[in-house]
Order: structure tokens, then sequence, then C-alpha cells
């Protein structure tokens, strides 16, 4: 970073500190009734099916919070942004009923019921009117008979003339004090859509009112202040906005930031982390501050992450990690992935081990009891903070109903630079958290990297090897928050040019030349494939030519079929080449070799010197010599 841009990161850092005033209230006034939910009617965007928050059948008009039915129609919010998580509520809250209040006009005659269903998707009515006059009306549902699954929602009738529904809500006895609440967006050089994030806070007056402060962490030089919708925002925001630059310390550095200048503060205040790249749907802010005032302990609260490319899908249920197997991001069992929530809901509670960061509320007291995140640049971060929260006693609840729309992971190729950071700090956390079996990882790793190997994948072979051979060194190598690491992982890839993703129509080879070649079932036996599939790469014994594949067939156990393919980008925007080169295979394989050798070897040392290494890492005055805060 040149000097001008540090003295601005400078000036920011010291500007920083004067905080917006309600955030130094220890407490807000609580009403007498909390509201959990709001009866929302469309989505924040038009991509967004209105589905996702109520299913009419005859003609009906629209609004964010009212919904019109002509005579004869029927609605009911038993949508995904419709329902209310019974099962959640009752198992970690100190809710046991709740009471749906909404304003209703009447043309003549209508019908409403508040429905429940149970962990098979059996639906029970749990009470109903008959309305011929327009006004308020509140249903009342116990929260008795949800402890493993189950939700609620409301059906509407307009049967004897039009019936109009306003002002919804979901509401339950509100606790002695309302905390104060934050939200800390990092960015780096995605401006714009930074500055639509923002945007979609301040568009709802509700929730800007429940918010106390709105920073904005940017690490990037396409800076978001310069954004028109920015600057139009900002008057709305006033004084809760507060806007910090610092140098790049990816997600890790940018969501402690917020953490970090909230918690000193108002150590009484929670903070709800939020990614800079998703459509924003405001009310899930409001569901996540709610369901946080009323847990029996403080809990980490992770909304849901919906595709933004195929916007009724979603992404999981509940996550968990594998510290032993160096897995993360592991459906919890029972769990919905993948799904279309047009056509399933969500009936069974399942419990996630941790929330990712896309938009996930750290409550006061976790901050206070546990300290900062580690400065591990870019993955792992929101796994490592939600693991060792769980060592302290807080658990994590990801709350259903309550999401934002996210890109979606698979439009992402796996052979990236990222991979170097996931090897990373999967091994530094799972060192720091669990007692690794040093022989167990590295067979693991072994696989892995064989299977790369064989898939002529021999850049992400290089990038993974990077990451083990910098575990090794210690925690030294987090000594300068991942600038410097960035740079190696990213340049160093240029040596491999199956890294390279070309234009589809121009590949670097004769496109009259690609055969398309389909992949079978996968093998039953994979392991015993892999060995085969070595040999067969080593010898040659390999169908040569230009061969095309698939995105969706380019498995290691396919690709390592031949010779010389062209595989489709997971991004679908271009090809990758890839060829046999055999003494490069041969390099990285006594590479790999050594490096698992002085794995096995170092593994219970590194263990020791990595969890004594934690208190500081994650230290207040480690954070402020990386943010250059106070001279440090």
């Amino acid at each position: 970073m040149d000097q001008s841009a540090m003295q601005a990161v400078s000036e920011t850092n010291e500007h920083s500190a004067a905080a917006p005033e309600s955030l130094r209230a220890e407490h807000h006034r609580a009403p007498d009734r909390l509201v959990l939910a709001r009866g929302i009617f469309t989505g924040p965007s038009s991509k967004i099916s209105d589905e996702l928050y109520a299913v009419v059948k005859g003609r009906a008009t629209r609004e964010r919070m009212s919904l019109h039915l002509e005579k004869g129609a029927t609605a009911h919010t038993n949508t995904y942004f419709g329902r209310f998580a019974a099962s959640y509520w009752q198992r970690w809250t100190v809710v046991t009923e709740v009471q749906a209040t909404m304003t209703l006009h009447v043309g003549k005659h209508a019908r409403v019921r508040i429905v429940a269903s149970d962990i098979a998707g059996h639906r029970r009515i749990v009470g109903s009117t008959e309305v011929t006059a327009g006004g308020q009306v509140t249903l009342t549902a116990p929260l008795d008979q949800f402890v493993d699954g189950g939700a609620l929602w409301l059906e509407f009738d307009a049967v004897g003339g039009e019936l109009a529904v306003s002002d919804l809500t979901w509401t339950a006895p509100a606790p002695a004090t309302v905390r104060p609440v934050a939200i800390a967006i990092c960015t780096f050089n995605r401006a714009q859509d930074c500055a639509e994030t923002v945007a979609a806070l301040a568009s709802d007056e509700t929730v800007l009112g429940a918010l106390d402060a709105v920073y904005v962490v940017d690490q990037g030089t396409d800076l978001v202040e310069n954004q028109p919708r920015y600057q139009e925002t900002r008057p709305v925001l006033g004084a809760k906005l507060r806007y910090i630059r610092q140098p790049n310390l990816g997600g890790a550095g940018g969501f402690t930031r917020g953490l970090y200048e909230v918690s000193a503060t108002d150590e009484h205040a929670d903070v709800i982390l939020m990614d800079d790249d998703i459509l924003c749907e405001p009310e899930t802010v409001l569901r996540l501050q709610a369901f946080a005032n009323l847990t029996v302990e403080p809990t980490l609260v992770g909304a849901q992450m919906l595709f933004l490319l195929n916007p009724d899908y979603l992404n999981v249920g509940a996550e968990d990690v594998h510290l032993d197997k160096l897995m993360h991001g592991q459906k919890v069992p029972k769990a919905l992935r993948n799904t279309s929530m047009l056509k399933k809901n969500q009936e069974r509670r399942v419990d996630a081990g941790y929330n990712a960061w896309w938009t996930c509320l750290i409550p006061a007291e976790v901050v206070k009891k546990i300290g900062l995140p580690l400065p591990i640049f870019f993955q792992w971060d929101d796994v490592e903070y939600g693991v060792r929260a769980r060592e302290h006693g807080f658990v994590t609840v990801t709350l259903p109903n309550a999401a934002v729309w996210h890109a979606d992971f698979y439009w992402k190729d796996f052979d990236d630079w990222a991979r170097y950071f996931s090897t990373r700090n999967s091994l530094i956390v799972s060192a720091m958290h669990a007692d690794l079996d040093a022989g167990t990882v590295s067979r693991q790793l072994l696989r892995n990297i064989g299977e790369y190997l064989v898939g002529m994948q021999y850049g992400l072979a290089h990038t993974t090897l990077q990451g083990i051979e910098d575990f090794l060194q210690g925690p030294q190598i987090l000594r300068d928050g991942g600038t410097e690491v960035l740079r190696r992982a990213r340049t160093s890839r240029a040596d491999y040019p199956e890294t390279v993703k070309h234009p589809a129509a121009t590949p670097t080879v004769n496109s009259a030349d690609i055969r398309v070649r389909r992949a079978g079932g996968e093998p039953s036996r994979l392991l015993a494939v892999l060995i085969k599939r070595a040999i067969q790469q080593w010898t040659g014994r390999v169908e040569y030519g230009l061969m095309g594949v698939t995105r969706e067939d380019a498995h290691w156990w396919h690709v390592s079929l031949f010779d010389h393919v062209v595989v489709t980008d997971a991004s679908q925007s271009g090809v990758r080449v890839r060829k046999r080169d055999k003494a490069r295979a041969r390099a990285l394989l006594l590479r790999t070799l050594r490096v698992l050798r002085r794995l096995r070897k170092e593994l219970p040392t590194l263990q020791e010197r990595y969890r004594s290494a934690h208190a500081e890492l994650t230290s207040r005055e480690n954070w402020e010599r990386l943010y250059g805060i106070n001279g440090k």
C-alpha cells in the first residue's frame, strides 16, 4: 500500500474511535412485546419468487408488508420466509407462546387460521377465527409440541368479499432489556455490491430503527464510499454509519475489525457479521436479533444461505466440521441441502456446529469470553470461531426462515488459489482444537493430492502443498495477517498452464480435434481405482488424442483415463486444458512424500506451538498491530 493510502487508513482508524452514541448505552428499553418476525409478502428483488413469502390461489395484489385478496381467493404463509420456526424457538429460547397479530380489511366475510406442522410435515389447525369486520386480529399458539421439529404459519380465505392483510407480526413477551446491535460488513473491491447491501439495510425503517450502527470495513482500492448508491444512502443512516479503511487482511481481518470496534465501545452490544456481495433480506436482521434477545443462554445465531443464481434453493439447513478429516461445510444429518424451498420445507430441527459469516450474529458475551478471531485471512475463520465458542459453552443456531442470498458455491472452480488457505487453515484450526493423528492426516492429504495428480491438476497439487508447507512453518506464518502469502499463492500458480481459464470458443487447442467423452457411474472401490489410474498415467496406458469433458463429468477417475483433456470450468465461463506431464507429476509426488514425512514427524510439536500461540494471535493487541492502530 502506498504512503497516501496508508495515511488514509491511519486517519480512518483514528476517526473510527468516535462510535455512535446509541452503542454507548448499556441496554435499550424493551417494549411490552418483542416482534420476532413480520409478515412479508414479496421479496427485496424482482428475481425472488413471491412464493418464498406467501402462496396465493385466486386474484391478489401484493406489497412488501401487505396482501390484498379478491373475493374467493386464498393464501397461506407455509413458505420459506412466511413460516415461524416454532421448533427452534421452543428448543432454544424462553418463549412459551407466540401471538400472530394483523390488521384486516374485510369486504364481507373472511377466515383466518393459525396452523402447525410436526417433524413429518403433518398439518394441524391450532386456532381460527371468522371475521366480518375490519380491525386488528390476534391468534395465539403455544410452543409446547415442537421440540424435534415443526413450524407455524397462517392461512387466509376471502370468503364473502375482498380481504386485505397488513401489519402482520409474530410477537412474544419482551425481555427486560433489548441489547444494542451493530452490523459489520467486510468488503474488498466489491464496491457496488457492498453499496447495495448497505442500501438494503437502510431501506427498511423498522430494521434501521433496531440497528445501532453499521460498520463498513473497506479493504480495497475500488472504494465503497465513491459509489453513488452509497452516497445516496449515507444521509438515511446518518451517524449510525461508520466507514473504515484498512489494509487487506482478508475476511478474518475485515470482520474482526467490526467485532473489535463494537466491543471497544459497548461490551453489551451484539454484532451481526455480513458479507458484502449478498442480496440482503432486511427482515433476516430483525429475526436474528429477536432470537438472540430471547435465547436461554448467549447463542451465536446464523442466517441460512439461499443461492443467488438459483434463488429458491437452500444451500444447507445446518453445517458442521470434521476436524479429524480437515473437512468443513459438512451437512448435519437430516438437514436439507441444495433443495428448492418452493417444493419442500425444513420440518426437522437440525443443530449446527457453526455458521458461516455470510450473515451471523455474535453475542457480546462470546466476544468478551473467547476474544477475537484468528488472523488466518480467508476461509476457516468462521469455523474456528464457532468451534472455539462451543468449547466455551456457546452453541450456534442456524435459524430457518432467516436467510440471505449468496453466490452459489458450485459456480466457483475448486482449482483456485483459495485452496492454499483452505488447506493451511484447516490444518491450523484442527491442530488447535482436535487431537490429530499424524498418520491419518497424512494419508488423507496423500490421497487428495494423488487424485489431483492423476487428474492432471498439477497446479492444484502445488497450491495444496504450499498450504501444508506454510503450516509447517508454525504460527509465525500468521504474523503479517496473510498479505504476503496471498501474493505467493496467486502468482506461483502461473507456472501451471492448466490453472488458466480460456474462452470456450477459442481454447489453446484445435477445436476440431476435441472428442467429447462422457463419464459412467462412479466406481465402487475408489482407492483401488486411484492406484490403477496412477499406474496408467505413469506408464502412459491412457487414451490419446484431445478429449472434451463437461464440468459434471470432470471427476479424477474419469479425466485420468486420458492424456490430454479440455475441461469446462465450474463457472461455465470458459475451459481449462490439462495435459499429462510425467516429469511434473514425478516432481510433485516426491515433494508430497517429503512434505508429508515431515508432517507426520512434526505434527505433535506443531499442535503445541499453535495452541500456545492462540491467545496472542487472537488478542486485541495483535489485531491493533495488524490494523496499525495507536502506532502499533
